[in-house]
């Protein structure tokens, strides 16, 4: 599906055909129909239409929530976390085109269907706005054929991974697309104000719907900023309509989704003062700057970027100096422990390479491939200021992934561009005689390695052999290991109240139960979690305490949850070691629950 047609040899085509062929609406078209009707076919398959993980189980209770007459203003889950519920970092922008669809379809197809073809279609329809995305950046960096190969990996990317599967719907899928518009938008080389106004429009919406762009859109900023130092007079209007759409993009989505209460509140994790004031003051700078500055000399013009990034560093110090290091460095000790140094997608290279090391290739060689392919064509003067652009898109992307590979779908995904690039070189030279060979072999190894999958299938032939596909297919979440449709029936019968058990199944019983939950794995829950670890490590005696002080809570104990394993085994004499091994404390009354559930009830005795 990725290069069938980019690879096709050259044939004899009519005026029409090459201007369909050409047509970027029409090829998106073309490549967007099999991509959908694909992940079409896989919702059809899918056991549930929710995505698998945990925030789309909680971005659905919060769009329920929304839809139930929660505030706008409103980001508190009132069901999770201690007494007064926990203010989520969510952005409404995610939730209003989601509770949109909803409200549309429920007039004619009810509530609960509604629900499914909203979550079906939106994840599907951001998958068409990726295709076009790259494949506009692919046209405008390459031409036609570097259109048609970033249209074809791109379809490969969105078919291999699981940000746009029908019920994908946290941020991360929008996320993609907003640094695909970025990157296609700065690959203009002519400087249209019309296309960096967009990538300004683009970098705003980006910092609302999630902190973890951020870099990014600092290196775009940056991006921006050394064009108009290098191109001067040429790059001026981009350069100012660039500046201006980010702050006037970013100010009207602050001043609509934070609530008043909240506009002199410095927060690290969302949209709020400390990314606003940062954003307004470095877009205006650098707007006033190339609308002053511009035809003077590049001496100068450093000296204005200096200058507007002293202000900036500043405002930064002033505003939110703790906003400089890792947010979450604040968090408990004991927290950090049992629950951030387990999350598969805070983890670092380092962690990869012991944990899961035949997966270090489809995590990182695309990135780092792309980037040194950008680093050779700067040496030999190609294209220097696309490939510098590209470059630094791609080594951001793959240097942030290297801390947390979550980054990796950034780098795999802008890594498209400059492998496009390649591929559309090779498969000029690889026709006929012995450097055409030649260059065709490279032409199909390239194609190879610039597909992610193909070094994730590599690495699980290599470690697992052809049975290592099947068990793949058929591993589940450690969520859904603990929550069976029997185990939440057994929960969902109970009455409504707290419930204490493993972070990773908080989620789930708020989408599924009426109940409330003490732990959901957001470092905003921070006090619920810490209390239900402390639990499971607590001595029955002063486990019973702190079960207690919160009422009259139930206990879900599952004694395959990972973390819960974790617990029992850093406190052998702990509540959660005691209940593995089949020892229920005296203050503990069981309840019934269906046989063969992983999930064992219990209630306080009297």
């Amino acid at each position: 599906m990725s290069s069938g047609m980019a690879a096709l040899p050259e044939m004899a085509t009519t005026p029409r055909q090459r201007r369909l062929s050409s047509s970027l609406l029409g090829m998106v078209l073309a490549y967007g129909v099999p991509t959908v009707l694909f992940l079409v076919t896989q919702f059809m398959r899918a056991p549930d239409y929710l995505g698998r993980d945990n925030d789309d189980a909680m971005r659905l209770v919060e769009v329920r929530d929304l839809l139930a007459g929660q505030s706008w203003f409103d980001l508190t889950q009132p069901r999770l976390g201690l007494e007064g519920g926990t203010l989520m970092h969510w952005s409404r922008l995610i939730d209003l085109p989601i509770a949109g669809l909803m409200s549309i379809f429920r007039p004619f197809v009810g509530v609960e269907q509604a629900e499914v073809l909203a979550l079906a279609i939106w994840p599907m329809a951001l998958a068409v706005g990726l295709l076009a995305a790259m494949g506009l950046a692919g046209r405008r960096a390459g031409g036609t054929v570097a259109m048609h190969f970033c249209l074809g990996l791109t379809a490969i990317f969105i078919a291999t991974s699981n940000r746009f599967l029908g019920g994908a719907i946290d941020h991360h899928n929008v996320q993609l697309v907003l640094a695909a518009v970025m990157a296609a938008m700065l690959v203009d080389r002519r400087y249209r104000a019309l296309n960096y106004a967009l990538a300004g429009a683009a970098a705003a919406l980006a910092i609302a719907v999630g902190a973890e762009t951020t870099p990014l859109v600092a290196v775009v900023c940056a991006i921006v900023a050394c064009q108009w130092l290098w191109a001067g007079q040429t790059a001026a209007r981009s350069t100012v309509a660039f500046g201006l759409s980010l702050t006037a993009g970013l100010s009207v989505i602050f001043f609509s989704t934070v609530p008043p209460r909240l506009y002199f509140v410095a927060t690290c994790d969302n949209l709020s003062i400390a990314f606003y004031s940062l954003a307004l003051t470095g877009g205006v700078l650098l707007a006033l700057a190339a609308a002053t500055v511009s035809h003077r000399a590049p001496a100068l013009r450093f000296g204005a970027l200096a200058l507007c990034g002293l202000v900036v560093a500043a405002v930064a110090l002033s505003v939110a100096p703790q906003c400089l290091g890792n947010p979450l460095a604040g968090l408990d000790p004991l927290l950090i422990e049992l629950w951030l140094d387990h999350i598969s997608e805070a983890r670092s290279v380092t962690l990869i390479a012991v944990q899961e090391p035949t997966n270090t290739g489809a995590y990182y060689f695309t990135g780092a491939f792309a980037s040194a392919i950008c680093l050779w064509r700067i040496l030999r003067r190609d294209r220097i200021d696309l490939h510098l652009v590209l470059l630094a898109l791609v080594l951001s992307s793959l240097a942030i992934a290297l801390v947390q590979v979550r980054g990796m779908a950034f780098s795999n995904l802008l890594a498209i561009v400059p492998m496009a690039l390649l591929l559309t070189d090779l498969r000029a030279r690889s026709s006929g005689g012995t450097a055409g060979a030649r260059a065709s072999l490279l032409y199909v190894g390239a194609l190879l390695v610039s597909v992610p999958a193909m070094w994730a299938v590599a690495g699980t032939l290599a470690e697992k052999g052809i049975s290592g596909f099947a068990a793949a297919e058929a591993a589940v979440t450690n969520g859904e290991a603990c929550l069976t449709d029997a185990a939440l029936a057994d929960i969902g019968r109970l009455a409504p109240s707290l419930v204490v058990g493993p972070s990773d199944i908080g989620a789930t019983l708020l989408r599924r139960t009426e109940h409330r939950v003490l732990s959901a794995p957001y470092h905003r829950n921070a006090a619920g979690m810490l209390r239900e670890l402390k639990i499971g490590l607590a001595e029955p005696g002063a486990a019973a305490v702190l079960l207690r002080q919160l009422g009259q809570p139930v206990l879900a104990f599952c004694a395959v949850d990972a973390q819960t394993q974790v617990i029992a085994a850093r406190a052998p004499r702990g509540l959660y070691a005691d209940l593995a091994a089949g020892r229920v404390p005296a203050f503990l009354s069981p309840l019934p629950v269906s046989e063969g559930s992983p999930i064992r009830l219990y209630m306080l005795a009297p």
